[in-house]
């Protein structure tokens, strides 16, 4: 039994000394479970860090489409603010050019004249037009027509008649003083305006001529067009100028030392001292001085001495006198019979252009053109032949009796009654004048139809003439009818480089003289209030049952 359980204790205590937690050997397994371990925890790192990776990527991603919308919007933003900026900078700068503009197109001249009242006061668009006025009724127009207008058509062509005969002697003798070979060639005169459109409207009857003339050879006028334009300074626009020179292209010379000329002869290219004058000298009567350019007060000035001394000629053969009219107008004469009747009519020295119908004029009454020019040898455009044709070619296709003639003849006698009255009274003078009438006439031809100027339209045809120069008045805007209008009938041959210009604004004065403005707006309204008493002052007689007169009183 001793031996048996000293066998159990042995067996034991071997087993205590070969446990390996307590004595590890070298050998040992533990480290190899470790290293399993060390792998498979590197492994699961790896892992750990790829999902880290993968996360990191899908919130990066999931932030710049969350920051996106924001950029598009910043980006938007940053956008606007840089197309408003570059707006305000142009707007900016074509204020300036504007300014500038301005400033040197009237460096040199006098400053806007500024009324006393507020412009502000005036009225604006959208209010009643022509200020609620009621013209007189369809019946009393017609009947005024008639009776008030019509009855000076047979006078005018008396008038007519007489005054183109005495030109024809006139002229006939003035070509008899000019030499062939050193003096202007007059040609035959050419009929422009009311008397000869066929809408006269008031007394005392006025015809205006144009009388064509051109160079000795071998000279030759050459016309330049200064039409609207943006090297066309503003106030050169609708003018020209004649550029005198030899047809063979040299310089400007002259041939009064080759021809021997009588004593009432004049060499018109150069002055007379002492005899003829060197071909190379400049001092030049109808040029302007050093310049190839016709002077327009010089030409004047040849044309009234060349009158008078053709006159003087001729007077022995009528029993009545000839003298100049307004002495601010050239060309103005005036038949002075022994009974104290007069006659006046305008002889218009003019160059025609290119073989057209558009003549450069040395001046215009205020009645066809109402413009200065800018300098003397500047030369008004004038388009009365385009005019007088378009009328013509217009009436034929319209319908018969037309009342568009009437309705100029209408308010043609009204604004010259109102200034009449205007001027008796020592009132400025308005800027409106006949020609602003016709060329809102002829807008009107050209927008309506034919069959909206029957003869029962008077009424409404004359409203809407009124309308349309009030519209154009408050807005300091209406445009010349032929320049830039490529509207315009092709049949009447207008220039091309007319046709092609940049529209014409007849009423730029008003944006620059706020005095003529005002005073032009206040008569246009007063000749509107004032159109019932006129119109029943000047007719014969209207039965009270065709029209209703009103009783208001002039305003002056």
């Amino acid at each position: 039994m001793a031996l048996g359980l000293f066998r159990v204790c042995l067996v034991v205590v071997t087993a205590i000394v070969n446990h390996p937690l307590l004595f590890p050997r070298e050998n040992a397994t533990v480290p190899e479970n470790d290293q399993e371990i060390i792998r498979k925890m590197q492994a699961h790192e790896e892992k750990m860090q790829l999902e880290r990776l993968r996360l990191e990527e899908e919130e990066a991603q999931m932030a710049a489409e969350k920051e996106a919308p924001e950029q598009v919007a910043e980006e938007g933003q940053q956008q606007q603010e840089t197309l408003a900026l570059n707006l305000w900078t142009t707007l900016c700068m074509i204020l300036f050019l504007i300014i500038e503009v301005w400033r040197q197109d009237h460096l040199d001249g006098p400053l806007p004249e500024c009324p006393g009242g507020d412009e502000d006061e005036l009225p604006v668009l959208g209010s009643a037009p022509l200020r609620g006025v009621t013209l007189p009724s369809q019946a009393m127009l017609g009947h005024f027509h008639e009776h008030g207008i019509r009855g000076t058509m047979a006078d005018a062509a008396r008038t007519r008649e007489f005054v183109e005969g005495f030109v024809d002697d006139l002229l006939g003798a003035l070509r008899k003083l000019c030499n062939q070979d050193t003096d202007m060639e007059v040609e035959d005169f050419i009929g422009v305006g009311s008397m000869y459109e066929n809408w006269p409207a008031d007394r005392p009857l006025l015809c205006h001529l144009f009388v064509p003339f051109t160079p000795p050879e071998p000279y030759r006028f050459h016309p330049e067009l200064c039409c609207s334009g943006r090297s066309v300074p503003l106030d050169r626009q609708g003018y020209g100028q004649v550029k005198v020179g030899r047809a063979d292209g040299d310089p400007l010379g002259c041939i009064c030392g080759k021809t021997k000329l009588g004593e009432d002869m004049l060499c018109l290219l150069h002055a007379k001292q002492s005899g003829a004058q060197p071909c190379g000298e400049m001092e030049d009567l109808l040029c302007a001085p050093e310049s190839p350019y016709l002077d327009t007060m010089r030409v004047m000035k040849w044309f009234q001495t060349a009158l008078t001394k053709a006159w003087q000629r001729i007077a022995h053969k009528f029993d009545f006198d000839l003298a100049f009219g307004q002495l601010d107008t050239p060309g103005s004469l005036k038949i002075m019979f022994r009974s104290g009747k007069a006659i006046p009519f305008n002889l218009i020295p003019v160059i025609q252009s290119d073989n057209s119908d558009l003549h450069f004029v040395s001046h215009l009454p205020r009645e066809l053109s109402g413009e200065t020019p800018a300098s003397s040898t500047d030369w008004l455009l004038s388009f009365a032949v385009f005019e007088q044709h378009f009328l013509r070619i217009t009436s034929k296709g319209l319908p018969e009796g037309a009342c568009h003639l009437s309705c100029l003849q209408i308010a043609s006698f009204l604004l010259s009654k109102q200034s009449g009255m205007e001027g008796a009274c020592g009132l400025g003078a308005s800027g409106l004048s006949t020609y602003h009438l016709k060329t809102a006439l002829m807008h009107l031809l050209l927008s309506r139809k034919a069959s909206d100027w029957k003869a029962a339209q008077l009424h409404s045809r004359l409203q809407e003439l009124l309308c349309f120069l009030e519209k154009s008045l408050l807005e300091k805007k209406l445009l010349h009818f032929f320049v830039g209008n490529r509207k315009v009938p092709e049949a009447l041959g207008l220039p091309e480089a007319v046709r092609r210009a940049e529209p014409l604004n007849l009423f730029r004065p008003f944006v620059l003289q706020r005095g003529l403005y005002r005073r032009t707006v206040d008569s246009f309204y007063k000749m509107l209030e004032n159109a019932p008493t006129l119109v029943s002052e000047y007719s014969l007689r209207v039965p009270s049952s065709q029209a209703s007169l009103s009783t208001k009183a002039v305003v002056l």
